[in-house]
């Protein structure tokens, strides 16, 4: 493995070329597949919300993601705001529906990250930010020149351009997106994304391309490949045999990592739909996650009957605070 993330060996004229593609995506904005065609350079705002420039909930060392990802040391986590899903049962429903957060600069965001790493996070985590990339970028680019070098991770949900996603070829050595719906009836239904399981299957092959199966250091920490998030729904809302059946006729299920979330939570604007007005039972989940499982996927899985129930992070109080297992 190399000491150092891949974005370190970018030029400044690869830099460049990099920003400046994302910027005129974003003139007449196609960074999601939205493509709502806004001039986000103008402030301008589609169905994300976004204005131009960025807005951040919370930057913090967080114990709470899968253990190669958090490691000793916390992945250094940035929470953007707003969002180009918007799901309906968003468990971060504080950021992508009622917006919360503050602007930054490019600067600001660099020096953030650099002081991330100087508190022995494993790596920068960047989560929800798909919108934001061109600005982003911009910090990346000066926190590199300034000393980051831990990789960093895209968190994403998954609704990702594969297009968009190749200029992040050389930057990104961690992806860690969702696959959230099996089938398109749920992804409109719930998101809004009737073309969601196309693009999200694009979008994961692309970034296998890039990046490969998850690769951990001697001492257990993810420093390059790729991770899939799914979260079971009550009622197989999520289509999860499909994201299965997808998995295993495209890749070998031993190149790839799998984490398997049972802590779904009805919130937001669940109630208006009875069948996901609940928690996922153990009936419901526990078979699903043998299958995975018995098929031979690495990854972590989560253990129903031993998770709180109660747990869910509070973005207004919550904003630069270390998260930890206990708290």
């Amino acid at each position: 493995m190399s000491k150092y993330a891949s974005y370190t060996y970018l030029t400044d004229k690869e830099w460049d070329e990099k920003i400046a593609e994302l910027d005129r995506i974003a003139s007449s904005c196609a960074l999601c597949p939205r493509k709502c065609g806004v001039n986000r350079l103008m402030s301008e705002t589609g169905f994300c919300g976004a204005p131009g420039g960025f807005v951040i909930s919370s930057i913090f060392p967080h114990h709470g993601e899968e253990p190669p990802i958090s490691g000793k040391g916390g992945s250094g986590t940035v929470f953007f705001t707003y969002c180009t899903l918007k799901c309906l049962f968003c468990q971060n429903f504080q950021l992508s529906h009622l917006a919360e957060g503050v602007p930054y600069t490019p600067s600001e965001l660099a020096e953030k990250m650099l002081g991330l790493q100087n508190m022995g996070c494993h790596n920068i985590n960047l989560v929800t930010p798909t919108h934001f990339l061109p600005w982003i970028l911009k910090a990346l680019k000066e926190a590199s020149r300034n000393g980051l070098t831990v990789p960093i991770v895209y968190n994403c949900g998954g609704y990702e351009l594969a297009s968009v996603m190749s200029l992040l070829a050389g930057i990104v050595d961690l992806y860690l997106p969702d696959m959230k719906y099996g089938s398109n009836a749920e992804a409109k239904r719930y998101s809004s994304a009737p073309d969601y399981v196309d693009i999200n299957r694009a979008a994961i092959r692309e970034m296998f391309r890039q990046v490969g199966p998850l690769r951990l250091d001697n001492n257990g920490i993810a420093f390059r490949g790729l991770c899939i998030r799914h979260l079971v729904l009550p009622e197989d809302e999520a289509g999860t045999m499909d994201i299965f059946d997808f998995l295993t006729s495209t890749f070998d299920s031993h190149d790839l990592y799998i984490s398997l979330m049972a802590q779904y939570r009805p919130l937001y604007r669940a109630e208006e739909f009875p069948e996901i007005n609940r928690t996922v039972t153990f009936e419901e989940y526990e078979p699903l996650r043998q299958k995975f499982i018995e098929a031979g996927f690495g990854g972590f899985y989560q253990e129903i009957l031993k998770m709180d129930k109660n747990f869910v992070i509070d973005f207004k109080k919550r904003k630069s605070e270390r998260l930890t297992g206990d708290k």
